[in-house]
């Protein structure tokens, strides 16, 4: 790959006020391999709490830091906030970050190897490979993620391990060619279902460490998320393939 590549690096926030500074200084600590410069992108789906004043206190006090501020006058959900973050990306290649601090962006590096190294367009970090450290919690959870994947497998005719997973990196034209209509949870079935039918498409998938949330803690995905994921995996792979 050329030098001076870039990554868009893609937030969306929703009352993320106490904590969307500690993911950026982890966002900002990284040194990406080959010199690679990041543009952070921040969707604020209508955050209900200060989530606005926060951000702008951040790049106030991080005038160096790369960080484009994006807001969404109503709340359309994770998705929507998603949709927003790629359209706006000039990055050479986009990854998506959860504002919470379940995922390390100090492994973005693991990430990008295999697209570095030729071999990938697409890559996805897994919770459920490799020897990284794993939060213990919610067994029925991590059954549910499982589940879903292996239906989500079955129609794209792909093996991934963890389909739901957050950490998931793009070269950014393939992502910006896809028409993405999911505006909430549904995002991780549908840019798969649609990733998988690009022509001649390499798709790769590391192991990535996972810091998982309580729902006392702030997690926000729920049992009718998981039915959404359903729908969904069957919409986009059967009945509505554009």
């Amino acid at each position: 790959m050329n030098m001076n590549q870039k990554l868009s690096i893609i937030i969306p926030a929703y009352n993320e006020e106490k904590t969307i500074h500690l993911i950026l200084d982890r966002v900002k600590a990284v040194k990406l391999i080959n010199d690679i410069q990041k543009e952070i992108i921040i969707t604020n789906d209508c955050s209900s709490d200060d989530t606005e004043g926060a951000i702008q206190r951040y790049m106030a006090t991080n005038p160096k830091l790369n960080i484009r501020y994006l807001a969404h006058e109503v709340n359309k959900g994770k998705g929507a906030a998603l949709h927003t973050g790629i359209q706006h990306a000039t990055g050479d290649l986009l990854v998506i970050q959860d504002a919470d601090l379940e995922y390390d962006p100090e492994e973005y590096n693991i990430l990008l190897k295999p697209v570095i190294d030729g071999f990938a367009d697409v890559v996805y970090g897994s919770r459920f490979l490799g020897g990284k450290p794993h939060r213990i919690l919610f067994y029925w959870h991590s059954r549910g993620n499982q589940w879903l994947t292996g239906l989500s497998n079955m129609f794209t005719n792909l093996n991934l391990t963890d389909m739901e997973t957050c950490y998931k990196l793009f070269k950014t034209e393939l992502i910006q060619g896809l028409s993405l209509r999911e505006n909430r949870f549904g995002f991780e079935p549908e840019v798969t279902a649609k990733i998988s039918r690009i022509p001649k498409v390499r798709i790769y998938e590391v192991g990535i460490s996972y810091y998982g949330r309580t729902y006392e803690e702030g997690k926000k995905i729920g049992w009718k998320d998981g039915f959404r994921a359903i729908y969904c995996i069957l919409k986009y792979n059967i009945f509505s393939k554009k």
